[in-house]
């Protein structure tokens, strides 16, 4: 019987050096917003989304006068000077269909830079979940799910769709870690109603301040999308199977 392979979550971007990254594939979860929205612009036919860390990063790239699309978001709100921010609302085919965007955010591109040595690294949201599980399955490798968290504290959201996956993984082609059996557990107490388990969350609070209500109803739709944003070099392409 061939040994299953480790489905292992980590809670947050601050705990990544306790993991084997090289020898995992990764999953980068930033719910609220910006991987739902990298799936979404990739399911509308965005060419490319190039993430950065810094936002002078993102503004070096209106310089090179290639047409790309800068998006920029710290703490809930679109940077100044910037064309948008990770809303998935911005990220529709009208506006982004043919284009490269050159991304940064509070938390998702922070997460999937300090994920680089990863044997692969792929972008999952509750909009493309069944295909996510459903490419990781037929991998047969070691699984990191990283949850972006906020500012490298651990949120409900991401740790919810951590364990959505789990729920599917575990047990059938993956052996899961502590935290992945904890976030498979909340989630099975969230799933009827996701939408109402995560109002109280604190990051749900903080969008519900901006007026942004809209984004966490759309941001936990599921399976939506069937695209999955995979890095390829410096930049998110849809995985051609």
């Amino acid at each position: 019987m061939t040994e299953k392979k480790r489905l292992e979550v980590c809670l947050t971007p601050a705990l990544l050096p306790l993991f084997d990254i090289e020898d995992s594939i990764v999953v980068i979860i930033d719910i609220f917003r910006a991987t739902s929205s990298i799936c979404y612009g990739i399911e509308n036919g965005a060419e490319a989304i190039i993430p950065v860390s810094q936002v002078e990063e993102c503004a070096a790239y209106r310089e090179m006068g290639l047409g790309y699309l800068l998006a920029a978001e710290r703490d809930g709100k679109v940077v100044d000077g910037f064309d948008f921010g990770n809303s998935p609302f911005s990220y529709t085919k009208q506006k982004v269909n043919g284009k490269t965007i050159v991304l940064t955010t509070t938390n998702g591109t922070h997460a999937l830079h300090l994920s680089t040595e990863a044997k692969r690294i792929i972008i999952g949201s509750f909009l493309n979940l069944t295909a996510v599980c459903n490419w990781l399955k037929a991998q047969n490798q070691n699984i990191l799910l990283v949850c972006a968290g906020w500012k490298n504290n651990f949120n409900l959201e991401d740790t919810l769709f951590a364990g959505a996956i789990t729920e599917r993984l575990a047990n059938y082609t993956h052996t899961a870690d502590d935290a992945a059996i904890a976030a498979a557990d909340l989630y099975s107490l969230a799933k009827d109603d996701l939408n109402a388990y995560l109002k109280k969350t604190s990051h749900s609070e903080r969008l519900k301040q901006l007026g942004i209500e809209a984004d966490i109803d759309f941001c936990l739709n599921v399976d939506v999308a069937t695209a999955i944003p995979v890095l390829d070099g410096n930049r998110l392409v849809r995985l051609r199977h």
